[in-house]
């Protein structure tokens, strides 16, 4: 069975009882951290009119917060969040900053009125940093009150969180709260989580908060479960999901928040606040500014996702919900077929209808032989142009 409307072809089991309706009627919002966490790709330096240019865009997408930067021990970031600034963005623009007055301190120079505080918690993180339990929430305490003096709204962020001994997360988090923070961010720095864990973590830390602050999950993708645990990051209460476009991070990477948006959206029927429609737009202008290419097959935004070679796939070309859970118009993507050594008569037929071209019956076995050989020779797809040859020489042959 399947669960359809004019766009979303997905399996009826994603709506049994039990699933959807185990999510909360909240609107989920992105928190999109490309310009910084992002940014820490290996390799990856963003310019600071690279990062207004990617800011516009995101703003496009429908992303409702921006993390402009770590502007205290960067001044090309201090110089992109002075860009952003003046650009007129619909997105907050947040700050990042470390439990320390210095970093706040910098953010209140720039007139930034919001911001992430993290600081480590796991007894791994604290003993890499030479802190102990108290020191860390001496610095949680004044930076937070620090920046709530200076008319900052502060989420924090705990870093390691995943990995901390649970009470002492609990202690973490409420004397954030005591000492002014508004909301609280769940941190999976190093992707430890599977989808049961970061479920589970999350559900322990809105019993602790209550239901009115502000929720966040930040995930890593070192297992594969970034999109799964942003999943039930949300099932469990997170109204906001942190990540990137692309997935971009460090080691594996962050969280796509596009990815997640899709899954959110098609899957389980959440109102996700992101315009899927120029997710593809995005993620090629990230790409370009980054210097990478994503691989074809990549979700979402791969560009072999809706191009079909398998002649026995083509011959479903015109029937898509056969072929595709969700439809290309869904994403703003071109649907197309492609010609190499899998393509069947039928994927000549359609080709030849794109292109315009007039094959007689007697043409398509010896066009389709020929298509296959030369696709063998390079080892790859055939062009348009190429096609066209061949066409034209069997046209003139016949």
């Amino acid at each position: 069975m399947m669960a359809s409307n004019s766009k979303i072809w997905v399996s009826e089991l994603n709506s049994r009882p039990g699933v959807r309706s185990t999510f909360p009627p909240a609107t989920v919002r992105f928190y999109d951290t490309t310009l910084r966490d992002g940014e820490q790709t290996v390799g990856v330096v963003f310019s600071p009119q690279q990062k207004l240019e990617i800011a516009r865009k995101l703003d496009e997408l429908g992303v409702s917060r921006i993390e402009a930067g770590f502007p205290k021990v960067s001044p090309e970031d201090a110089e992109a969040i002075q860009l952003m600034q003046k650009a007129g963005l619909k997105a907050e623009l947040w700050g990042f900053s470390r439990a320390v007055k210095g970093d706040i301190e910098e953010l209140v120079r720039l007139e930034l009125r919001a911001t992430v505080i993290e600081a480590p918690t796991s007894d791994i993180k604290l003993k890499a940093y030479g802190l102990t339990r108290d020191e860390v929430l001496k610095r949680i305490e004044d930076a937070v009150s620090f920046a709530k003096q200076n008319g900052i709204t502060v989420a924090f962020f705990a870093v390691d969180g995943s990995r901390t001994e649970l009470e002492f997360l609990k202690k973490v988090y409420l004397t954030a709260l005591t000492a002014g923070a508004a909301e609280i961010v769940v941190v999976d720095t190093i992707g430890a989580c599977g989808p049961e864990a970061a479920e589970f973590l999350v559900t322990q830390v809105r019993t602790w908060i209550g239901p009115d602050v502000a929720l966040h999950w930040h995930g890593h993708n070192d297992f594969g479960m970034a999109t799964a645990c942003a999943v039930v990051a949300v099932r469990a209460g997170a109204t906001w999901i942190q990540g990137t476009v692309n997935g971009m991070g460090e080691r594996a990477g962050n969280s796509d928040i596009c990815e997640i948006a899709l899954a959110l959206r098609c899957l389980y029927d959440v109102p996700v606040e992101l315009n899927l429609a120029k997710v593809r737009e995005i993620s090629e202008m990230v790409q370009q500014a980054g210097g990478y290419t994503l691989e074809a097959w990549k979700p979402l935004v791969g560009e072999n996702l809706f191009m079909r070679e398998s002649g026995a796939v083509a011959s479903q070309f015109y029937m898509p919900e056969a072929i595709e859970p969700y439809s290309s118009e869904l994403v703003n993507a071109r649907r197309g077929i492609v010609l190499g050594k899998k393509s069947g008569l039928i994927s000549v037929d359609l080709k030849a209808e794109e292109l315009g071209l007039r094959i007689k019956p007697e043409q398509r076995a010896p066009i389709l032989a020929e298509v296959k050989k030369r696709a063998i020779a390079k080892r790859g797809l055939l062009t348009d142009e190429e096609f066209r040859q061949i066409v034209k020489t069997a046209a003139g042959s016949s």
